[in-house]
């Protein structure tokens, strides 16, 4: 059984406590994990600005050399990397592998992103009293970074706060979600051997309950980056004050299926939006708006596919749907499914559960105010819903308090722009689900969903101050 302390300035804190993590699938015991404490926190933090004030110095060459090690690491380590993530997030090992290969293309973007961060020329004569004097802006790094990530995407979640915060030159001091521990933990030894300086890398598990005010509103941190649930991020936002933040929460995303598309050629990719990772990923396809005119075609080929899908061990190759994070959540989300059948829904197929795993389900005859179609289910369930109009569907996809990622299905160019302009969201992905995402693309949401930016390129302008320089050429 491993025991894990803090990583604090180059190496291994003793904690005062510790605490178990066990295994999604099976609840067995995988290590026993360190309990920060908020002064663990105030002594990593003071190390990540002693460390950031000789990183920010370091070339641009030098940051991104060190990041294509990290790449080159976390090849040759893949499939252990795989597997400590398929027992402590309860992935299967296939999806983990996947997760794998995104984490090591997020630090690859980051490496390229230290080379291209640049400012601009201002012309200055262009106004007023400007005349001989020529003006230009650069980016610079902002210092400590505050990083709080959930713990569904435990290794690429990470790497979209690490990435483009080395990249640019500041530090992180990171407070990883407290059920998927290890992944960070060894992604602190890959640094090590890749060459970070001690301190630009601070490590503090434990209760984010706990230790969230004492990360969040230390003086010496200059920007926040925070995934995780919308209650949280909306008391993180109210206590940050003037440091830049960015925050990553909930969505219940939608996909709307015109009748001009093909069926048979989309709904085994609609399965995998609904149901990768046991439906636990923030652009999850929960909401399917299906054209009257085929909705009934649409139900019986979605129900056939998911029928197909395997619910087991996630360190079997052959598993499709491991467990869900904790029993707790099985017991929420089944009372959900409860209540919308004692509402008039029906349950198409799934809905069977044990302890720690839901079958794949699929609800029909359901209603807008039911929370499995209106709140953030977080687990293997999705609702299929008529629409007679497509002005109809942008109205139900519009009609949440969500707006990450939203998608429509049509082979008609003018359905799909307005779908494009009209759909309230960060991002209208079109003829894909909204499961949709690699790692360079802007990601972000409006409304409940979030504020900011990610993806390595606009992470990188959040990361960074902008400073203005005027000089003037004739005396």
């Amino acid at each position: 059984m491993k025991e894990t302390g803090l990583w604090i300035n180059g190496d291994w804190r003793e904690p005062s406590e510790t605490y178990e993590l066990k295994a999604p699938y099976d609840g067995k015991v995988l290590a026993h994990v360190a309990k920060g404490t908020v002064e663990d926190v105030k002594v990593a933090i003071a190390g990540a600005e002693q460390a950031f004030h000789s990183f920010k110095k370091w070339t641009a060459y030098d940051r991104a050399e060190m990041l294509y090690k990290v790449v080159n690491i976390m090849r040759e380590r893949k499939e252990e990397l795989s597997k400590i993530l398929a027992q402590e997030a309860g992935k299967p090992l296939k999806t983990a592998r996947a997760e794998v290969d995104r984490t090591i293309a997020t630090y690859q973007f980051s490496a390229e992103e230290a080379k291209q961060y640049r400012g601009e020329t201002i012309p200055m004569d262009a106004a007023p009293g400007g005349a001989n004097r020529i003006g230009w802006t650069k980016k610079e790094a902002i210092g400590v970074v505050s990083a709080i990530t959930p713990f569904n995407f435990p290794f690429n979640l990470v790497a979209h706060k690490l990435g483009p915060a080395f990249a640019v030159g500041n530090t992180v001091v990171l407070k990883p979600a407290t059920q998927t521990p290890l992944s960070a933990i060894v992604m602190a030894e890959i640094f090590k051997e890749a060459g970070l300086p001690d301190g630009v890398l601070q490590i503090i598990t434990g209760s984010g309950s706990e230790l969230s005010d004492s990360l969040i509103t230390h003086p010496d941190v200059k920007k926040v980056t925070f995934t995780g649930s919308v209650p949280v991020g909306l008391s993180i936002k109210e206590k940050v004050g003037l440091r830049k933040i960015t925050l990553e929460l909930g969505s219940n995303s939608a996909l709307i299926v015109e009748p001009s598309v093909p069926i048979e050629k989309i709904v085994k990719r609609c399965v995998e939006g609904a149901f990768g990772f046991a439906g636990q990923v923030c652009i999850s396809l929960q909401r399917i708006y299906v054209n009257r005119k085929v909705h009934d075609e649409f139900v019986q080929a979605f129900v056939e596919e998911t029928k197909k899908l395997v619910v087991g061990d996630p360190l079997d190759e052959n598993t499709d749907i491991g467990s869900m994070i904790h029993p707790d959540e099985v017991e929420r989300i089944v009372s959900w499914i409860e209540e919308a059948k004692t509402l008039g829904a029906t349950v198409a197929t799934g809905g069977e559960f044990t302890e720690r795993q839901l079958q794949p389900t699929v609800m029909i005859n359901v209603k807008e105010d039911m929370q499995i179609v209106c709140e953030e289910v977080f687990a293997p369930i999705v609702s299929i819903i008529p629409y007679d109009k497509l002005d109809e569907a942008i109205g139900y996809v519009n009609d949440s308090k969500f707006g990450l990622n939203a998608a429509i299905y049509t082979n008609v160019l003018t359905d799909a722009m307005r779908a494009a302009d009209e759909i309230e969201a960060g991002a209208v992905i079109i003829n894909d689900i909204p499961t949709f995402r690699t790692d360079h693309m802007p990601y972000g949401g409006i409304k409940m969903s979030g504020y900011g930016r990610e993806g390595v390129k606009f992470a990188v302008d959040e990361m960074t101050e902008m400073k203005f320089i005027t000089m003037k050429t004739v005396f």
